[in-house]
């Protein structure tokens, strides 16, 4: 596994800029339990900008109507907001206008597809060749995925008779491309992998992949929830054919996400949802749907979200995330430093010097991660605990649950530094041996 590289000529964000920044987040002025709040938990859901929050506000206060549906003003500029919106996303991952599909979340998203591969292969359907699953056909995840990527893939193969298979983590929570080669077969039709994992911080080797699924004429499914926030992401240049991320990992509001697919796969795709804005004509026995995105998009869609979401890609743009990648490298390097430099701590994921992405799970001898995740609270530091929606992956690594700590473009050396020394002293406040 190669180490972890950044271009030379990214600068990462400095401590005195990350200061400016944080002024622009009121929620990390908060004091918890006495103590400054060290947020350490951006990997289940980042806090917002002000410049978010006013941009919803405002146009909730002076826009807010009904999109797609009416011939006044306020309805006509609620629209061009929503649409810009989307605009706005498509450039922020390298796709086009009709490649943006909105979602209630990154989940729904994931569902969107799998529930077509279910749909297009019921009893008298005529699916899209793509799509067309038959029994001894193969979907491919990893042992490392999100409920959120592993579940609707399990429906998917109970419904149509295909066989779900796996690729194996080692003993460290990590897999590679020779590992996945040894499981994908010319019967593999879909393979459906976490861009980084949400509990290692492994990035996987996508282009790879990618390239892998080409040659078996399979379907790339990624969950881009923890890469999009952290690092520019051009979807398009990376040959995926549907990928899934959430607003609030990235500085939006929650109530929605995003789905991306390649256009004509998008209108290859039955709809996941029917009823109003996703129709061109219907008659009392028979309905015709609108083209791709607008046929995913039924009922009321999340219009103020929408445009926050929107700010903050564009929030996201003036800070740079090549720049936050580079910074949250360098927090990274420090946390993995002092966490394996511990007796008695268990780090999951990529060694010292290998790549990671900005999160840290671990295990304390002794002492369940829910009574580590209370200490840390008592002294202000907010991380996640328990088995993060991967139970098969803590299962594999003989665990029940971790403590994870994961950073942002917010995060600075003293959190990490103030989250390293509180775990220090875990195993001694409860007597662990």
């Amino acid at each position: 596994m190669a180490p972890m590289t950044l271009s030379d000529t990214t600068v990462a964000l400095t401590d005195a800029e990350v200061a400016a920044i944080r002024s622009d987040f009121p929620a990390l002025d908060a004091r918890v339990n006495g103590h400054p709040l060290a947020y350490l938990d951006s990997g289940a859901t980042a806090q917002r900008p002000l410049a978010v929050l006013d941009r919803e506000r405002a146009f909730l206060l002076e826009s807010n109507a009904a999109v797609h549906r009416g011939a006044h003003t306020l309805a006509g500029d609620a629209t061009e907001a929503f649409e810009d919106a989307r605009h706005t996303v498509a450039q922020f991952i390298g796709a086009g206008d009709d490649e943006v599909v909105w979602t209630a979340n990154a989940t729904d998203a994931l569902n969107l597809v799998a529930h077509a591969f279910t749909a297009a292969n019921r009893p008298g359907a005529v699916p899209d060749e793509r799509l067309a699953l038959r029994p001894g056909d193969e979907i491919v995840v990893t042992e490392a995925e999100h409920h959120a990527n592993l579940i609707p893939w399990q429906q998917v193969a109970a419904a149509t008779g295909a066989t779900l298979r796996f690729v194996p983590v080692d003993d460290d929570g990590v897999w590679t491309m020779v590992d996945a080669a040894a499981v994908l077969t010319p019967r593999t039709r879909i393979i459906a992998v976490a861009h980084v994992s949400n509990v290692t911080g492994y990035t996987a080797p996508v282009a790879q992949l990618v390239a892998a699924a080409k040659e078996l004429g399979a379907i790339t499914v990624l969950d881009a929830c923890q890469s999009a926030p952290h690092r520019p992401l051009d979807l398009g240049a990376l040959g995926v054919d549907f990928a899934a991320f959430s607003s609030h990992k990235m500085l939006g509001p929650t109530g929605i996400g995003v789905l991306y697919g390649r256009q004509p796969l998008l209108d290859a795709l039955p709809p996941f949802r029917t009823g109003g804005s996703m129709i061109s004509t219907v008659t009392m026995e028979s309905a015709e749907f609108l083209p791709a995105p607008q046929r995913f998009e039924a009922g009321t869609q999340p219009v103020s979200q929408a445009v926050a979401l929107a700010e903050a890609v564009r929030y996201l743009d003036r800070v740079g995330l090549d720049r936050i990648e580079a910074r949250e490298h360098e927090l990274t390097t420090r946390m993995v430093d002092g966490l394996t430099g511990m007796p008695g701590i268990r780090l999951v994921g990529p060694r010292v010097g290998e790549q990671r992405t900005g999160i840290a799970a671990f295990d304390v001898a002794g002492v369940h991660a829910h009574d580590v995740g209370q200490l840390l609270d008592a002294r202000g530091i907010a991380v996640r605990v328990g088995h993060h929606c991967a139970q098969p992956l803590h299962r594999r690594l003989g665990l029940t649950a971790t403590t994870r700590a994961s950073l942002y473009l917010y995060s600075t050396t003293d959190e990490v530094d103030r989250m390293l020394d509180a775990v220090s002293g875990v195993r001694a406040y409860f007597g662990a041996r």
